[in-house]
């Protein structure tokens, strides 16, 4: 058991250290980037990668590491607010369909189900394609269509949670329903929200990729990972470097987001 939370402890400190450069890189772009994000060079234009341009450049002699670092800015925000977002909805309903049960709990989690049979994807994008949003509402859009795997798994917690003796003595003892809730349920459920919201940070950047992707996500002169796979589709065979790279920013980042989350998973597990 200690081999098995000891290699836990290395992935979680790992993939946080991963995601946490990407975070420093993603703030620290207008420093470190070798050039402004919107500096064309019609002589470099898709240049491949090399001395001068690491990453290459786009077909406006953009430099790609340029943009790349203020795309994690979009992407990268567009992810962890989102996440946030949907776990503070989740916990939301989650805990009062949990703690109030009854026609509450049946209530709400039957709106949950009805909201996770629609696929996610097309509906996010007819709302996009209809509401042609910026960065802030494309982050709502996307919190708002991942907050139902934490709830559930939320009010399956609180429903455990509200049976221990130390919830019953405080509910004894007179405390008032939100006061039971805030002081005694909620902190036994914060561990296991937390693997959601690390899992919810990948898939914020995956869902945003695959709208900026098909056109209705961040929108151009912005500059995003999933646009700057949208802007690289018609020279992928010719110029691979304009996709690769931001699809490897992208993999990397979900990566390092699910390897936290399942570490965060194995820890509970371990400890329960």
């Amino acid at each position: 058991m200690s081999g098995v939370h000891r290699t836990g402890r290395v992935t979680a400190l790992v993939a946080a250290a991963g995601l946490g450069l990407l975070i420093l890189l993603a703030l620290l772009a207008p420093y470190v980037a070798p050039y402004g994000v919107d500096v064309i060079d019609l002589a470099q234009r898709r240049a491949a990668p090399s001395a001068r341009h690491w990453f290459g450049t786009d077909e406006l002699g953009r430099d790609l590491l340029t943009r790349v670092l203020f795309g994690a800015r979009v992407s990268l925000a567009i992810g962890l607010v989102s996440a946030a977002l949907s776990a503070a909805i989740g916990v939301t309903v989650g805990a009062l369909a949990g703690y109030v049960g009854g026609a509450s709990d049946a209530m709400l989690m039957r709106g949950t189900d009805a909201m996770l049979s629609v696929p996610r994807l097309p509906l996010l994008m007819i709302a996009a394609a209809v509401l042609a949003p910026g960065v802030p509402l494309l982050i709502v859009l996307v919190g708002a269509a991942g907050w139902m795997e934490t709830a559930r798994v939320v009010r399956a917690e609180v429903q455990s949670v509200k049976t221990r003796d130390f919830v019953v003595a405080a509910r004894a003892l007179g405390g008032s329903a939100p006061r039971v809730v805030l002081r005694h349920v909620l902190p036994g459920v914060l561990p296991t929200a937390a693997v959601s919201l690390t899992l919810a940070v990948g898939r914020g950047i995956l869902l945003e990729s695959a709208l900026s992707f098909f056109g209705v996500g961040v929108q151009p002169p912005a500059a995003s990972w999933g646009n700057m796979l949208y802007q690289a589709q018609t020279t992928m065979s010719s110029e691979p470097w304009l996709a690769l790279v931001p699809g490897a920013f992208i993999f990397l980042t979900v990566l390092c987001c699910n390897m936290l989350g399942d570490a965060q998973f194995r820890s509970r597990a371990l400890a329960s």
